[in-house]
């Protein structure tokens, strides 16, 4: 990986910027204290908020983080499928005593303000989910010093963000719990998503950039195996958010290990987007339904979510994991990154010991 990247942090660990308030300054601090590359979720806060948490983490830590980015997505939602949808969910808000939310409460996420406040103050990374941004933008970016990452899913998407200009690519495999990064959201294409391994071999051979791998990393071994297949750092999300610093739910964390949630399942029951989450209630009986609408699926389903966590049922929450979530390790962030990196070296000693390994 570029010298750029690698420089601003120790270890080949990055943890993924996870929004709805699980990425919170306190984890991205002990991350990036901790050898990691810590990062901030700006995903469905204003650009104020954003700054207030940016200010916040530069008070807990002086080293290298990062702030991910939504892209604004464009029109295509069908309002009529919208309405449906609303209508099948009327009994879960009569359940929870909560009305719906408002599918039209915004498309861009602030964007564009949140652009602003990371020219005027720059951090050191910024990576961008749901799409690529213009070359214009990442220059900008580029002008202030900032070091710049997009999600990719496929090697054409990957293609798309080297010809953005974009310093490192993200292979995001379709194990990564949360929502996949596709650059543009088609139905047809539902449950056809790449393992990580595999997309991390397509990419490595598409382009030229850094790569940096997501999708069901819980294990310093497993980060071994994605820096072998061509990757240059990792970036875990459900193994960061089992830890005491993570802002995720009570009921979120313990369901991660409770033998009530088997598995995971992509779905667009609570977003309109596929996202992976594991299997409860609400994704079992509206995932089939739930039409390809987001962010009008999120902004709808908000109150449901809230009202489920504020009542502790853990049924009528939106629970994102990733495929390895049984794997999860409650402890403190600084210290898992110590353990991923411990068990790294030795399965980088393993590699060194097989006829041809290395061990780099």
């Amino acid at each position: 990986m570029s010298s750029a990247l690698t420089d601003l942090f120790p270890h080949p660990i990055v943890q993924a910027p996870m929004a709805g308030g699980v990425s919170v300054p306190q984890l991205a601090a002990a991350v990036s204290e901790a050898g990691g590359l810590g990062f901030l979720a700006a995903g469905y806060k204003t650009a104020d908020g954003m700054y207030q948490e940016i200010k916040q983490l530069r008070s807990l830590t002086g080293r290298p983080f990062g702030v991910n980015l939504f892209m604004p997505q464009p029109e295509y939602a069908d309002p009529a499928a919208v309405d449906v949808y609303a209508h099948q969910l009327a009994g879960e808000a009569s359940w929870y005593e909560t009305e719906l939310g408002d599918p039209d409460s915004g498309r861009d996420d602030g964007y564009e303000a949140k652009l602003a406040v990371l020219r005027d103050n720059p951090v050191p990374v910024v990576s961008f989910h749901f799409g690529v941004p213009s070359r214009e933008v990442i220059d900008s970016l580029h002008r202030v010093g900032t070091f710049t990452l997009v999600t990719a899913t496929t090697a054409e998407e990957a293609r798309a963000v080297e010809r953005s200009g974009a310093d490192a690519v993200i292979a995001q495999g379709v194990e990564a719990g949360g929502h996949q990064g596709t650059h543009r959201d088609v139905p047809e294409t539902d449950g056809s998503g790449l393992g990580l391994l595999s997309l991390v071999a397509q990419v490595r051979e598409a382009v030229s950039l850094p790569i940096v791998a997501a999708g069901g990393i819980m294990r310093g071994s497993q980060i071994a195996a994605v820096l072998a297949a061509g990757a240059s750092a990792a970036q875990l999300g459900t193994a960061f958010l089992a830890t005491h610093e993570s802002g995720a739910n009570a009921l979120h964390k313990q369901a991660l290990t409770n033998p009530l949630f088997v598995r995971t399942e992509l779905t667009r029951a609570f977003s309109g987007r596929p996202a992976r989450g594991l299997v409860n209630r609400f994704l079992r009986e509206h995932g089939p339904y739930a039409p390809a609408a987001y962010p009008e699926i999120h902004h709808l389903t908000s109150p449901l979510r809230k009202a489920a966590a504020k009542a502790g049922d853990a049924q009528g929450m939106a629970l994102w994991a990733g495929q390895g979530h049984r794997m999860a390790r409650e402890m403190p962030a600084g210290q898992l990154v110590e353990v991923l990196a411990g068990e790294l070296a030795v399965a980088r000693t393993a590699l060194s010991g097989y006829p041809g390994g290395t061990g780099r």
